[in-house]
């Protein structure tokens, strides 16, 4: 499709591959169990499916099938990712805004938000209050203004890397913030950033056109929808896709989901190291109503179908959801939560408990601290992972893939993520939350059957524990 405005050099794989009558007419009609179960069979053969796989699954209304549906996505869950779920904090660097989204806080219209751009003193304090209680990864979140430019953000990772607090340290840092053009992803890849991402908010043109001003940057639909492409051309081989849940139908948006992933897989070789699958929640000044919002059990099967379509990718759950949403839909294929979240900007040494409306996004829906979330995931049998090992060996981009897509990854995963929890509980855990995670490592030691790479190890955690070594990883 013709597209009628861009902001600099597009992408050398760029086309709109979002065809809307055809992802319409894949959600038309019905289908039978035999259907669902040939393609459930192709999932759990860990293979990602297209569209029109992809829709079989979301045609499927029969409450007996839709439960086969969400059971195998809790299996593929388990054998690509085990029991792990990798924890991080946002941290909002600045709310200014050029954009007029008419679901965000932010928006430049909202004369009532306060508006903020931490200076770097300030983001060094935010990051030790993060360090103190034992994060390791971040997401920097930024408006999209001129002063947050490429430069501003890499030396805003580069402060985040050199702050230190007692033992603690951020090993990676990710991006959400505008789309840029190839020569401001390499100035941002250069600071030593994972992933970058950015939200397409909804791929329907209609609703895209609707909510983002065509005044505005954002209201270039084709410049947003070809941003990873860029990244990855520029060197980012890490990228995360995002779709915000209500704008419209939540069945053509997964299919865009499914349809972008497949873009990038097919001229880079690799697919979104990371899916973001938040719902609309409410924020300052935003009155009006939205005719698509997703039930909690349509939910379920939002997150169930996209592990099944993208076995090989992070699905990550943001704190807008309520804990027991949280906690239930983590089965159907999360990989990665965040936890102790504040979105104020200063929000993690400045605010309450309360959570402030003008100074935040949007609300969040989980405000437990990160002791809590992990002594719940400890109960549930879970392992909490702050490991960042791939990313600094090189195991990014195609390469992870090359161990993501048969599901070897948890080959590396378990072992550094039982390294990593064992810091937790030595330097920043409760002593509830120590006992529990202490049993669970005991727990996941017996699961390994006898070997060197055992022994290597148990060796590693006793150095962890007693040697008090940091940053030990396979």
């Amino acid at each position: 499709m013709a597209c009628t405005r861009t902001l600099g050099r597009l992408s050398e794989s760029a086309y709109d591959f979002i065809d809307e009558a055809y992802l319409h007419h894949l959600l038309e009609g019905q289908v039978d169990r035999r259907q669902v179960q040939e393609v459930l069979a192709k999932s759990l053969a860990k293979q990602p499916l297209d569209p029109e796989e992809t829709a079989v699954l979301l045609k499927a209304d029969d409450p007996e099938v839709v439960e086969e549906i969400l059971e195998t996505a809790r299996r593929l869950k388990r054998e690509v990712y085990g029991n792990r779920i990798v924890l991080f904090a946002p941290l909002y660097v600045g709310n200014e805004c050029v954009n007029d989204c008419q679901y965000c806080g932010f928006r430049r219209s909202n004369a009532d938000q306060v508006r903020r751009t931490l200076t770097f003193e300030e983001i060094r304090r935010q990051v030790q209050a993060l360090e103190d209680r034992g994060h390791k990864r971040l997401i920097l979140v930024f408006g999209e203004h001129p002063r947050y430019s490429p430069s501003f953000i890499a030396e805003c990772v580069r402060q985040v890397y050199a702050t230190r607090s007692g033992r603690g340290e951020i090993r990676r840092v990710n991006i959400n913030a505008a789309p840029l053009d190839h020569e401001g992803y390499r100035v941002v890849k250069a600071a030593g950033i994972g992933t970058y991402q950015v939200f397409q908010e909804t791929y329907h043109r209609a609703t895209y056109a609707e909510v983002h001003p065509p005044s505005t940057p954002k209201g270039d639909y084709f410049w947003r929808l070809d941003a990873l492409a860029r990244a990855m051309e520029a060197g980012c081989d890490d990228v995360g896709l995002g779709v915000l849940f209500g704008l419209y139908d939540w069945r053509f948006e997964l299919l865009g989901l499914v349809c972008h992933a497949r873009h990038l897989q097919k001229h880079y070789g690799c697919g979104p190291h990371t899916i973001s699958f938040p719902r609309l929640q409410p924020a300052q000044g935003v009155t009006r109503q939205w005719p698509h919002r997703v039930s909690d059990g349509d939910f379920k099967r939002l997150v169930a179908i996209l592990r099944l379509a993208v076995p090989y990718t992070g699905l990550i759950l943001t704190a807008r959801e309520r804990p027991e949403i949280r906690r239930e839909v983590m089965r159907f294929g999360v990989s990665q939560i965040d936890a102790g979240s504040r979105i104020e900007l200063a929000g993690y040494t400045e605010t309450a408990d309360a959570q402030q409306m003008d100074r935040e996004q949007f609300l969040l829906g989980d405000v437990r601290s990160l002791d809590e979330v992990i002594r719940e995931l400890l109960r549930e049998g879970d392992i909490p992972s702050f490991c960042t090992a791939c990313y600094r060996l090189g195991r990014t981009g195609e390469h992870f893939m090359e161990f993501a897509i048969p599901g070897f990854i948890r080959d590396f995963c378990t072992p550094n993520a039982l390294c990593t929890l064992m810091e937790y509980l030595q330097d920043y855990a409760s002593p509830e939350t120590r006992r529990l995670g202490q049993t669970v490592i005991q727990q996941e030691l017996e699961k390994i059957p006898p070997s060197p790479r055992k022994q290597m190890l148990i060796d590693r955690l006793r150095r962890i524990a007693e040697d008090q070594e940091r940053d030990v990883r396979f």
